[in-house]
């Protein structure tokens, strides 16, 4: 089997769209300020989607969300050459020869996120060579079903973030996640409305059920040492991303000082960037996105890095890529899950483009044992929706 073709497409999404709301999500941007809608940079309203074909007749999918022109012409352009011709059997190989022919400008960023898309597809081509899930591939079932937490309690309203909370809650979900609304720049006043909104959730989930505070890196060191101590109370499962993400050393320190787990991963790429956060002892929790850091052949090294250091891995986004990671190791503990919703930040395009993604039941996941590859398919009739760069 020899792949004979890779074609890059970006969907730009052409819908109805949910306007920007104030103290939605405090982010990277928040510190530097902006007369506009800080979270503009971080909404991402378009998707690459990769199809590599076989001379067997047989199509992988793989996905981009980063920079999806960007990422499309390096596929064009550098990475597509590098895999045709090749046997996809040979994913190792071909994901080292993509890491290291752009390893002077890909090495983390857009370039790795192509390279993400690229493997992704290849590792859908096996499954469906040999007629097996992905997750088969990488180790079979380590769970019956996989636990997930429900992500979509951004900051808004404290009446409606607690119906939001509630009405899954009744859907059977034991974890939950919500993004803080605050930080520096706001003062005291943002450290009081950001203990509200964290004691408003916990009156609704109670502390029978797991509570996740998300920061995505809005924060600074400074911030988080003065707010960390007064967080301890509501027992969080973890913190996410409180600085930005090259702040390794912030995030070290700030591990060490409370008893709240420090996660980050998400805007880190590569096997050694995991390396270095494992070896620093930054996080506790370690989120990588499979189409970020290297696609399924470098995730899967870095699960077995973060197992051997007792240092789970709960992948950002949900998403099918991730679920076949989640569901072959017992480094993966559970997944993130959003509910199909109206377009608003970018990661419910993923819904909108491909058929496939099972729907949580009760607060868990399944996949399917007979659907071969990654369990995909490109819905009909896109073009009504998106307009699509080829």
């Amino acid at each position: 089997m020899k792949i004979v073709d890779v074609k890059a497409s970006v969907y730009e999404w052409k819908g109805q769209t949910v306007p920007p709301q104030a103290n939605f999500c405090t982010n990277a941007m928040d510190l530097v300020g902006s007369r506009n809608d800080t979270m503009a940079s971080f909404r991402f309203h378009g998707w690459t989607v990769v199809e590599i074909t076989t001379d067997t007749g047989l199509v992988g999918l793989g996905n981009v969300a980063l920079a999806p022109r960007i990422a499309k012409v390096i596929i064009d352009q550098y990475l597509a050459g590098l895999v045709i011709g090749e046997d996809p059997w040979d994913y190792e190989y071909l994901s080292q020869r993509m890491y290291r022919a752009t390893h002077a400008w890909g090495r983390k960023g857009v370039g790795m996120a192509a390279i993400s898309a690229v493997d992704i597809a290849i590792w859908d081509i096996l499954g469906k060579a040999v007629n097996q899930p992905v997750f088969k591939l990488l180790g079979g079932r380590t769970k019956e079903r996989i636990p997930c937490y429900y992500s979509k309690l951004y900051r808004s309203d404290l009446k409606a973030m607690q119906d939001e909370a509630q009405t899954y809650l009744n859907k059977g979900f034991k974890a939950f996640k919500m993004r803080f609304g605050y930080g520096p720049a706001h003062g005291q006043a943002g450290v009081t409305e950001n203990l509200k909104s964290v004691e408003a959730i916990r009156e609704v989930i109670g502390y029978e059920n797991d509570l996740m505070l998300e920061c995505y890196m809005g924060w600074n060191v400074d911030y988080a040492k003065r707010i960390l101590p007064k967080l301890e109370r509501f027992q969080p499962r973890w913190l996410e991303e409180p600085v930005i993400a090259d702040d390794i050393e912030g995030y070290a320190e700030l591990n060490r000082m409370t008893s709240i787990p420090i996660s980050g991963g998400e805007h880190e790429f590569g096997l050694y960037g995991f390396q270095h956060l494992l070896d620093r002892k930054a996080i506790s929790v370690a989120q990588y996105d499979t189409n970020r850091v290297g696609g399924i052949t470098m995730a899967r090294k870095i699960n077995a890095l973060c197992e051997a250091n007792n240092v789970p891995v709960i992948p950002h986004a949900g998403q099918m890529h991730n679920y076949h990671l989640t569901m072959s190791t017992l480094a993966s503990p559970m997944s993130e899950y959003f509910p199909v919703f109206d377009v608003e930040i970018g990661n419910e395009l993923f819904y909108y483009i491909f058929a496939g993604e099972p729907d949580a039941v009760d607060g868990y996941l399944q996949l399917d044992d007979h659907t071969p590859g990654l369990g995909l398919s490109l819905k009909p009739n896109l073009e009504e929706q998106f307009n699509i760069l080829t």
